[in-house]
């Protein structure tokens, strides 16, 4: 049985990871509710988080081979194909097989997904205002950062 002085100091250790208080636990909230109202400002143009993220790929480099786009996300191939496939459905990209490769399919937005590169990063930008008001630039970059070290640490 442990001495209370040994307890105390394992209960102390336990409060900062314990739910609500725990960090993760916090992340993963924020993360949810970040999600759930980006969804509802999507929701009128028939998008969803996944398809945002798929688009801003393209945006940034627009004829990837969908295991590229698979490797950037960290998603598996069965997610990603079906999200393709909706996004093929609604016209927003279109799929060829590689000349040099014939195993691979590389995506390439369609005029529809180009504009949408007009249209939906004001949207993000106004949520993230809304989200992040009284945190400095300095605070924001540098809570980027830690994010930034604490998912390659568990990479």
């Amino acid at each position: 049985m442990p001495t209370p002085s040994a307890e105390q100091k394992l209960s102390r250790g336990w409060q900062e990871v314990l739910a609500p208080h725990g960090m993760g636990y916090r992340i993963k909230l924020l993360s949810q509710l970040l999600a759930r109202k980006f969804q509802e400002r999507l929701e009128p143009y028939g998008l969803t988080p996944f398809h945002w993220v798929v688009l801003c790929c393209l945006w940034q480099e627009d004829g990837l081979a969908t295991s590229s786009i698979g490797e950037k996300l960290q998603q598996v191939g069965g997610t990603l194909t079906g999200v393709l496939d909706r996004m093929e459905q609604r016209g927003l990209v279109r799929r060829e097989r590689d000349t040099r490769d014939r195993r691979v399919w590389r995506i390439w937005l369609t005029d529809a997904g180009k504009e949408l590169k007009f249209v939906l990063p004001p949207i993000a930008v106004e949520l993230r205002e809304e989200a992040f008001q009284g945190i400095s630039d300095t605070q924001r970059q540098q809570l980027s950062e830690m994010l930034d070290l604490a998912i390659a640490n568990l990479s």
